[in-house]
């Protein structure tokens, strides 16, 4: 048997296990990542860490980055699904439209995002100009840079969630449908009653994934506001980021990403102990 799973196993160890406990190792130590010598310093890292006012605004940003992001996009994807669930011509064209945001790379899209947000001659400010509404500092602002950021991803997750309840909702058995339709329920009783129990376990699925994507997110807060203004944007991740690559201090770094891993788990778990309730539904 083991002879089989080595060949998987090996990697695994190699590039996951290993690491993960290196790291865990190096958030004990105050390693600057350029020289050769380190300390032990314990619990250190994680005592400054959890003593650091700046480490709570980085978990409510996160927070407020994650909720920002999924509900508009696991709702918007429902909505869009039962808009786009019918077969009729150009719908195929449609969803192909909506759903290619996801493949395109995070980056490329902020670029253009921040051209779009750009105060003076972006298209943003333009549309708020139609309808008499002052122009937004938008990336500039610290007020709203982070919905600013909400908006990209929203618009990016939007056709990925749609493509799933799109196969849950093509799973719904109409003869459900027509029994309820027999006993004169409504469109929105049939929705409500129907649709949302049986797609309950792709909602389930789609909020968890969504708030791990959520997590770490980087690309779009790198190219958009960089953190800032004034640290508005700065999730854990990007806090990882700044502590490892800005300041050399890997130590306080791997303390974060071990915070952010104890997290991204901490959902994992909840997931597949909560999911196996609906598993029937399958």
């Amino acid at each position: 048997m083991w002879l089989f799973i080595l060949p998987a196993l090996v990697p695994l160890i190699i590039f996951w296990i290993y690491p993960m406990f290196y790291s865990l190792y190096i958030s004990f130590t105050d390693w600057d990542y350029m020289s050769a010598d380190y300390n032990i310093v314990g619990i250190k890292n994680y005592q400054d860490l959890l003593k650091d006012p700046i480490f709570y605004e980085v978990l409510w940003n996160t927070l407020y980055f994650s909720m920002g992001v999924v509900v508009p996009s696991v709702f918007g994807g429902l909505f869009l699904a039962l808009l786009l669930m019918k077969n009729q011509r150009g719908m195929g064209l449609l969803r192909t439209f909506i759903f290619s945001p996801w493949v395109t790379p995070a980056v490329a899209i902020s670029i253009v995002w921040s051209w779009i947000f750009e105060p003076s001659y972006g298209l943003a400010n333009w549309i708020l100009s139609i309808f008499n509404v002052p122009a937004l500092e938008w990336t500039s602002s610290p007020t709203w840079a982070m919905p600013a950021i909400i908006i990209v991803s929203v618009w990016k997750g939007l056709g990925w969630c749609m493509i799933f309840y799109l196969n849950a909702l093509n799973k719904v058995p109409e003869s459900l449908y027509e029994a309820a339709a027999l006993d004169g329920a409504s469109s929105w009783k049939k929705f409500i009653h129907i649709t949302l129990p049986l797609i309950s376990p792709t909602t389930f699925f789609l909020i968890m994934i969504t708030t791990v994507d959520a997590l770490q997110a980087y690309d779009q807060i790198q190219v958009l506001t960089q953190g800032g203004p004034a640290g508005s944007t700065r999730t854990i991740l990007y806090l990882y980021y700044q502590a490892a690559f800005e300041q050399f201090n890997m130590g306080k770094a791997t303390a974060v990403a071990t915070v952010l891993v104890i997290i991204t788990a901490a959902l994992s778990i909840v997931q597949f102990v909560f999911s196996r309730k609906w598993v029937h539904y399958q």
